[in-house]
């Protein structure tokens, strides 16, 4: 039989560990979770995605349906670029910073989404040592319903 002290011991270590538990919880909430649809052989795919995740955005990773995914999510072809991905609703196509992702997700515009047409250098994902430091600028471009488009950030 255990003593009434060590049943209040085991009492008062499992609240204490509840309580830090929902501490962490709330001080790090869950990370968005964004599907992503790439090629099996990309690099800059898979360093854009690790840029996310040091960013709290995990993904979910397809390695083939980028084409098919960026038409059903409703990006014009002219604005493709290698990955396509869908967060919260919201399509992004090419390497999109996750700051700008982050904004699109609080401001909530009625967009289909996102997109950083062909693969700039300097862009996440694109932005390695092979590159030398190299930044071109570029345009995160917010798409309307209609497929037409407006500036959401520029990089220079």
């Amino acid at each position: 039989m255990q003593s009434h002290s060590s049943v209040v011991s085991r009492r008062t270590f499992l609240l204490g560990a509840l309580a830090f538990a929902a501490t962490r919880a709330w001080a790090n909430p869950p990370s968005l979770e964004i599907e992503v649809w790439k090629s099996p052989t990309c690099g800059c795919c898979r360093d854009w995605i690790d840029h996310l995740a040091r960013d709290g955005i995990a993904a979910r990773i397809n390695d083939v349906g980028n084409t098919s995914a960026r038409h059903r999510l409703g990006i014009p072809m002219e604005f493709g670029s290698c990955h396509t991905g869908v967060i919260a609703g919201y399509a992004i196509e090419g390497h999109v910073p996750a700051r700008e992702i982050r904004r699109l997700l609080r401001e909530k515009p009625d967009a289909v989404g996102l997109a950083v047409p062909g693969m700039p250098v300097g862009s996440p994902g694109m932005d390695g040592p092979v590159y030398g430091g190299r930044k071109d600028p570029f345009d995160v471009l917010l798409i309307d319903r209609k497929g037409k488009t407006t500036n959401f950030a520029r990089y220079r």
